[in-house]
């Protein structure tokens, strides 16, 4: 059987059932909607489409935010297995937690390397956007996480205790041109 094609792109009208039912597994499981904009309304889904469109240009974001590009991680084609979105700059707040991107994989389909894939992928993207060196972070607590950022050639610069969120968080930095990982 031939393995699964992965591809990185921009939100797409045509996969929106898909889209929905990756948030209401993330709901279903008790997950946080990360990234972020897991978290946008959708029931007007050429509305949604809009506005991941302005935020990509920094139109319409909040104060204190910054421009940000949502992608989605489909599988042959069909199936929205996970999101990512790359900041084109860090902001202090970024800086402390968030860092340059932000990633989720489908509950049902984790642990088969699709973590790994969607920041590979992602770093590809963020290269293109401009960014020379991106930075990551996560809880200490989600060796998971930790695991695909050192895959994918992250290089611990701290940890810091941050009582908002009564954890630990990690922050590692990436050079994306020299990631040559294999997802």
């Amino acid at each position: 059987m031939p393995s699964p094609t992965l591809d990185l792109i921009h939100p797409s009208a045509h996969l929106r059932d898909s889209y929905r039912a990756l948030i209401a597994e993330f709901v279903a499981n008790g997950d946080a909607l990360v990234p972020f904009t897991l978290a946008f309304e959708n029931a007007d889904f050429d509305a949604f489409m809009s506005k991941l469109g302005d935020c990509a240009v920094g139109v319409g974001v909040p104060e204190g935010f910054v421009a940000h590009s949502t992608f989605w991680l489909v599988r042959d084609g069909k199936e929205v297995v996970g999101v990512s979105n790359i900041r084109d700059a860090l902001s202090p707040a970024l800086l402390r937690e968030g860092g340059s991107i932000g990633y989720g994989i489908r509950p049902t389909v984790r642990r088969q390397g699709l973590g790994i894939a969607i920041l590979r992928l992602s770093f590809l993207r963020a290269a293109a956007l401009g960014l020379t060196r991106v930075l990551v972070t996560c809880g200490k607590q989600n060796v998971a996480s930790a695991k695909v950022i050192l895959r994918n050639g992250g290089v611990l610069e701290s940890e810091e205790y941050l009582a908002d969120r009564g954890e630990v968080v990690q922050r590692y930095w990436i050079t994306p041109a020299s990631n040559h990982s294999e997802a």
